[in-house]
Formats: C-alpha cells, structure tokens, sequence
C-alpha cells in the first residue's frame, strides 16, 4: 500500500496506543506523515574520542573503555549512581539520577559510552550516558550520522523517544526506497537541481554521509517553501483579478491638505503616495502593506491617501488595535485637517469643498455618542471614521467605504479584519500599516500577497536617538543624568521587564523601581502605567505624561506602541538584556519625535551572554529598523517575530528556518512565479502536480490566508 495511504497504526513497532499518541501530539496519521517528522540534529557515530581530547565545546561523543568502579549515594528516590570510567588516557565521572536499579555494571568489560561530557571539578562526567557491552554494539550505533528527533512530554511517558521514532522511520525505508510519488515536477528538479523526493526522505533520516543530508534538507526546505510561496503568488493573481472602487481623481481635499502642511514631504512618502495612488486609479482592489520606521511619517500618508477616497466620493477608516493609539490618531489628523475645515483660516482658504469630516469610536464610545456616528456613516456625513475592534460591529455600517488603513495589522486576526470586506458590496481598498520593520525574506513569506511599499527616510530635522549600553553599577549616574534633562524641561519614559517582584527572577520590578527612583529623584512628579490597570486609570496616568503635568512614566512594554510625546527625550530600559532587539527598537522609538537630541539608554546586569552583548552593540551601532530586524531575525529566529507579525500564520514550516534560508525563500518565489505566469490556473499537465499539492495540503494544513492578510 501506498505510504501516503498506510494507517500509521499499522506500521512496525507502532500498534494502537502508541498510533493514539502519535496522532494527538504530531498529527501523524499515515506512514509518509512519519516520514514528514524530521529530525533536529545528527551526530556523527563513526568517529570515536579519547577522554584525554576533550574539550567543554564538545556536544555528543563515544568513547571506549572500562568502568573500574562505582557506588550509590542516598536510598529511595534520592538514590544515585556514580561510576569511573577509563578509556586508557584519562578517566572522567558517570551519574544516573534516575533508573539506577536498570544500570548494571561489571569489572573487567569493555563498554561504548555514548552521551554529552561536561566539566565538573576539573574532571568530565556524563549524566544519564548510554553505556553499551562491547559484544552488543552494533555496526549501526557505530556508523554515519545518527537522527534525533523532537518528542513531547506525553510521547516521553509513554515511551516514544527519538531512538524509538528513529526505529519506526527505519522499519520503512525499504518501502521508501521503491519509490514515492514526487511532489515537484522533473523540470524544476532538473533547473534547481533537487534530489527525488523518494532520495530526500532516506537521506534526511539515515544519510550515508553529511553531504547528502545537507543536499536532503536542501530538497525538503525547497519543497515547503515553494508550495508556500505558490499559495501566496496565486491568491495575489486572483485578487489582482477583483474589481475594485477607480479613485483617479486628486481632489481639493487632497491638495488643500498638502499645501497646509508646514513642512515639505520626504521623497519616501512622495513615492509611497504614488505607488498607492497608482493602485487606486487601476480599477482592481488594493492590498498593500505599508511598512515603515518609527517616525517615519505614515500616518500623514495614510491621511492623505484617505483624502484621495474622499475626493472620490467615498468613505475611509484608520482601525488600530488599541484605545489610546486611536484616540492619539484622531487627535493628530484633527490637528492636520483643522485648516481644512476653518473657512476663516488664513493659511488655506478652507471651503465646503475641502471640509472633512472625521469621527472616533471605541469601546469606551457610549450608546448615545455612537448613534449620531452611526447615522453620519450611513448617511455619507462622516468621511473619516478612526477606532479600533468597534468598526467590526454589525452596527456600523456606511453609505460607501471604499479606504481602510489597518495600523499594527498583526494584531487583528484574519475572520476579524475580513468583517471588513461585508461593509460594502465591492472589497474595500486595503493598506496595511506596521512599524515594526520586516526583513525581506519573512515579509515574503508572512506578507507575500500584498504589494510592499516603504518609507526608508526620516523627516528632516530628526535627530537620531543616541544609544547608550551601561551595566547596573552605573545606575547612579543615570539618575543624575536623567536629572539634568527634568531640569532642562525634557520628560523620561523608565520601562521594567516586570510589574511586581519575582523571586525566581533577579530583575528590577516596575513596583521596586517606582519607589526608587521617587528616592533617587525627589521633588519629581512620576506616573505609572501596566498593562494590570484598568483601561481608564491606565489612559489618566498617560494623559498626565503627555500633558507635562508628570515628568518621568514609568511603565511595562504598555508604552510600546502608540505614545507620541515629542517633549520625552530620554528612554531608560532597566534589565534591557530581556528583550528582543526589535522590543528594544519600538521602545526607543517613543523618543526623538521633537527637535531636542533624545537618549535610549540600556541598563543590564554586569554579567551578560555573548548574544546579548551582540543585541546591546547593535543597538548602539545603528538606528536603522530594517538593519535591526536582519539581526534579530538572525539571532533568535522567526518564530518569535512571525508571532509578532501575524498572529495565526497560516502555514507551518517543519524543516526551513526564515532566518537562514533567505535564499531559498527567493528561490522557490521564483519558481512558483515562472509557472504561475505561463499557467495561472494550473491546468497544464505538467503542473496538475501542484494542483493536487495544493488541495492536499488545504486540507491538512488548514491553508487559511483569508480575504485580507
């Protein structure tokens, strides 16, 4: 029977209970689905140590010699089991903390010792070694590169750990290697030089050398990602196929907004401004995610481009994710219409025809205050509506949106955003907003299906933060600091890792450092925000800050997206070695929205890890969100950061990593591009293949990029 076919419960070595498990904890239900669980590392089994060539950056090793003695320490559950071992050159410390009446052990045998050294006391030992007779070994414990495979907890306890997944993969590789059906077709594995599917899926699990499990690894990453890839390209063909609302006109709106501004745009949201437009006056519904640094001027281009829908007869929203980042965006875009609609103001001759008309609705907006809301969308009174989830009720409806701008888009999920699509009888026009800079190779992957405009310039007249690293001993002159920039009449922001003490953790507390710095600094006003507040007391304390009425706020990753208080020159991260290096940009970015130099300083404990030192230098060395991004993604991997991004990411990936295969994400997207453009809808009989992929995995991947990314 067909591996793809074959109930994993049948399958050597496997049966019902342990089908059960596998099921539950891997969604493996079939002998290929086995075969799809790649392992996470190899050790090389065919090379042999002596104790005296160790060294503390060993990971695995095998060594051969003899157990000259040993003794149990303690009895019951406490019971341990210590032994010497000697190969000949230098003897090194055996310990089983568990199962020790299993471990027997005799005099005058020779033993294979396989498992991790570490030093202890000068001397190495192995915790919990595999310790095997001479006279059992086989020739397979002792040859290649030897699979090692994740299991969980439940799969633990119930006895399926690597050796035993290991021992199920290799009862079926006598039917893998007559063949499976391949995944791409021979054209593409021919042009990119790819194993056989059948080849990839033996050399991934029991490689005859390094060599061809690199070139195994490298056939399956291409394979996931290609199908990634095709997903996302074709869903783009398809909304490039939707009608969409034609806005060609530039209206007085527009124009009467642009010439009262006092400041002259930068060539980067000139530019964006026009790739939108572009999207707007085609005829087909836009989706374009709009990526751009802290301060970098998005909001006034998401102003302007409402503006654009507006001159064209048709309504706009501005949806963020959180009550203060949306009245702070209502806020901002009266003050920039507010020429607009003074008819008496002297700098722009505002008239009827260049009157906005905007509105804000939250969940704090009460039922009185939402009906006018509600009867000025309906009616086409309300132009520009800016709130968060409340746009999504049933209850809110329009006379004709045509324009929505979706601020910090990862934190709307898909069936949420999609609500929006229903408000009208076309698709609204789409632009996505994030401050939050993503390396190319993840945005081609979370982001594929949107068009990617960015503003990679700052207004003139910004100041670059100047980012200082410190350890904990210099606090004291932080404070003085920090005193200085009160007295010239600046404001801190001063953000904790935590909100009260925790004894397993040896950090500054947001509770601790309050208090502190009421001693370090006296006669100062301080507020305090977490995101343990109610939302009303939690917007008081912000107020007060944005007010000048308190010069220092101190506060959780609360502040992290959506406080604009251009008088705060400096940002003090306590314990800045707990967080990530992009966390660690957008808190910097609170600050340097005025014309005074502005201060991010680091304050990490006096003992820090080499990726840490790394994070806090590149802090220091640059500005640059993109650049910073890159190594973030480098250090610690995607999975945080598609986290981040896109909560629910409709796709998993089991062997390629985005941090590190930036070439073959570029790769397979070429690929993918070059059939799609011959043959779209995948009718050829050469690509049939990829159709049939494609529903495969719709179904057992519950592929779901929804109306809207």
């Amino acid at each position: 029977m067909e591996l793809s076919y074959r109930d994993i419960t049948y399958c050597k070595n496997v049966g019902a209970k342990r089908a059960d498990i596998l099921r539950k904890e891997l969604g493996v239900n079939t002998a290929l689905d086995m075969l799809r669980q790649y392992p996470y590392k190899y050790i090389d089994r065919s090379r042999f140590y002596k104790i005296a060539e160790l060294e503390d950056e060993d990971t695995y090793v095998q060594i051969v010699g003899e157990v000259t003695e040993w003794h149990t320490i303690g009895i019951g559950k406490s019971q341990r089991l210590s032994a010497t071992f000697n190969d000949g050159t230098h003897q090194c410390e055996l310990v089983w903390f568990q199962g020790v009446k299993y471990v027997k052990l005799q005099r005058g045998v020779k033993y294979l010792l396989f498992g991790k050294p570490s030093r202890f006391n000068h001397l190495f030992n192995f915790v919990h070694p595999e310790l095997t007779p001479w006279n059992k070994v086989t020739s397979e414990m002792t040859q290649g590169l030897e699979p090692y495979y994740n299991t969980t907890e439940t799969m633990k306890k119930h006895g399926l750990n690597s050796k035993v997944i290991r021992s199920i993969v290799a009862e079926l590789l006598p039917d893998l290697k007559m063949g499976v059906p391949d995944t791409i077709g021979a054209d593409v594995l021919q042009k990119y030089r790819l194993m056989s599917l059948s080849e990839a899926l033996v050399n991934v699990h029991f490689p005859k050398d390094t060599l061809a499990m690199q070139n195994a690894r490298a056939r399956l990453k291409f394979e996931e990602l290609f199908y990634v890839q095709l997903q996302i390209l074709r869903q783009m063909k398809r909304r490039e196929q939707y009608p969409g609302f034609a806005m060609p006109i530039v209206g007085s709106r527009f124009h009467a907004l642009y010439r009262s501004l006092p400041f002259e745009l930068t060539g980067a949201q000139k530019r964006v401004i026009h790739e939108i437009h572009d999207d707007l006056k085609s005829g087909h519904q836009m989706n374009r995610l709009l990526q751009g640094d802290v301060g970098s001027g998005k909001t006034l281009v998401a102003l302007l481009c409402c503006l654009l829908a507006v001159d064209n007869g048709y309504q706009a929203c501005i949806m963020a994710p959180t009550e203060i980042l949306a009245n702070q965006h209502y806020e901002t875009l009266k003050a920039f219409l507010a020429p607009l609609n003074n008819v008496q103001s002297n700098d722009v001759q505002g008239t009827k025809d260049s009157h906005v008309s905007i509105a804000l609705l939250t969940g704090s907006t009460t039922a009185k205050n939402r009906v006018p809301i509600h009867n000025g969308l309906m009616n086409g009174t309300i132009h520009i509506l800016i709130g968060t989830h409340a746009l999504l009720e049933d209850a809110v409806q329009w006379q004709n949106l045509g324009f929505v701008v979706i601020d910090e888009q990862h934190r709307f999920g898909v069936a949420q955003r999609a609500k929006l699509w229903t408000k009208n009888q076309l698709p609204p026009h789409i632009l996505v907003m994030t401050a939050t800079p993503i390396p190319r190779t993840l945005a081609m992957t979370v982001y594929g299906d949107l068009q990617v405009s960015i503003i990679d310039e700052l207004p003139p007249g910004r100041k670059p933060v100047q980012t200082i690293h410190y350890d904990i001993k210099r606090r004291a002159q932080v404070y003085s600091f920090m005193k200085n920039q009160i007295e010239a009449g600046r404001q801190i922001y001063v953000v904790y890792p935590l909100i009260k003490e925790n004894e397993k953790m040896d950090l500054m507390d947001l509770e601790n450092g309050f208090n502190e710095l009421c001693e370090a600094l006296p006669g100062y006003k301080i507020s305090m925000v977490h995101g343990q507040m109610k939302a009303a007391d939690k917007d008081l304390q912000m107020q007060r800050f944005a007010s000048g009425e308190t010069q220092i706020l101190v506060a959780t990753t609360v502040i992290e997206v959506g406080v604009n208080v251009p008088n705060a020159t400096v940002m003090m991260i306590q314990n800045a070695e707990r967080f990530g290096l992009s966390q660690l940009h957008q808190l910097r970015g609170r600050v340097g929205r005025g014309g005074n130099q502005s201060y991010c300083i680091l304050l990490t404990d006096n003992e820090i890890s080499a990726d840490t030192r790394k994070r806090m230098n590149i802090m220091v060395e640059t500005n640059d969100g993109f650049r910073i991004a890159e190594a973030d993604l480098q250090l610690r991997g995607p999975g945080d950061m598609q986290g981040t991004l896109q909560s629910g990411t409709p796709f998993e990936l089991h062997i390629a990593n985005l941090a590190t295969d930036g070439r073959m994400v570029a790769l397979t997207r070429e690929a993918a591009k070059e059939i799609l453009d011959k043959d779209p809808l995948l009718e050829d009989e050469m690509n049939r293949i990829y159709k049939r992929q494609l529903d495969i995995l719709r179904v057992t991947q519950s592929y779901n990029w929804g109306e809207i990314s």
